[in-house]
């Protein structure tokens, strides 16, 4: 059975158990990963769904996930929306009610709304990331995957600013091969011409197939926007029909005030995957090398 034809199966199906465990198995014997910890299936399968089901990528995934949460302690161990109520109630960001014709989360980022004395690039970022954790637990999205809108307008300066190298990296990992979610789009409306060379800088460090999903629409993107996205999903404000910004920004701020706790033991686990412990796994009887899940 191929890969897509595995993710569209539940994650309790027998015909995925093979491919976990060989996720699991490879996961264990790599080098960076301590002995003592162990994955459960529900968070493998989020690897081995955005790499459709082939193991050795999955498993590169994986170890870039785990990579990139080490190397950025200054975003991935502070999951707290709380601690950023003030730039989520600005309406700076949303999670859009209704999937695309695709299945696709589209996911809104009104950067306007971020006044970068305030707020720092680490702190957004951080707003971006505890939304990935949250849907990326989405069977739907795991299949389907997300697209983002960016709304440049009232870009200045200060924005620019702190962006440098360092940052545009761990952004460009997030989005290509450090965190289980499919890009499918990413599109840019009411970019200023001054935003250009900071997205060059970002852009150098994607992968050529995220570079072909980036689409630019400028202040006339009511009408490319839907060539992309269906007018019922859309919020008036970007040529659509369905709830305005401001309500789908505050129903989603919501949302991950509701997943304080949750975030929170995501950002403190080591690995992030909170469903397992060391107890919940045991040495199968047939292999000293095949972890199997006790349930």
């Amino acid at each position: 059975m191929n890969g897509s034809k595995l993710s569209e199966l539940p994650d309790d199906a027998e015909q995925l158990r093979p491919r976990v465990r060989a996720l699991r198995r490879g996961a264990l014997q790599a080098a960076q990963i301590p002995a003592v910890l162990c994955f459960s299936d529900g968070f493998l399968i989020k690897f081995l769904r955005a790499r459709d089901f082939d193991v050795a990528l999955s498993l590169k995934l994986l170890l870039n996930y785990l990579q990139w949460r080490k190397e950025s302690p200054e975003i991935s161990t502070c999951l707290s929306p709380s601690s950023v109520l003030g730039l989520l109630s600005t309406s700076y960001h949303a999670v859009l009610p209704q999937r695309d014709h695709t299945g696709s989360r589209i996911l809104v980022y009104r950067i306007g709304q971020w006044n970068p004395k305030d707020w720092s690039a680490f702190q957004v970022f951080r707003v971006s990331l505890m939304t990935s954790e949250i849907i990326s637990m989405e069977t739907e999205t795991q299949r389907r995957g997300l697209k983002a809108i960016f709304d440049l307008q009232g870009w200045c300066l200060g924005h620019a600013l702190q962006i440098n190298p360092s940052l545009a990296r761990k952004i460009s990992s997030i989005l290509s091969d450090s965190f289980p979610l499919k890009v499918r789009g990413i599109h840019l409306v009411n970019e200023p011409m001054f935003f250009r060379p900071v997205f060059a800088m970002i852009r150098r460090f994607l992968p050529e197939k995220i570079k072909h999903r980036v689409h630019m629409h400028g202040s006339a993107f009511h009408d490319s926007l839907s060539d992309f996205f269906s007018p019922c999903i859309l919020p008036p404000e970007y040529g659509g029909e369905g709830p305005g910004i401001e309500e789908a920004c505050q129903d989603w701020t919501n949302q991950l005030l509701q997943s304080e706790d949750l975030l929170k033991q995501i950002a403190a686990h080591p690995t992030g995957d909170i469903c397992t412990s060391p107890e919940d796994f045991v040495i199968s009887e047939d292999s000293e090398t095949d972890l199997v899940s006790e349930g």
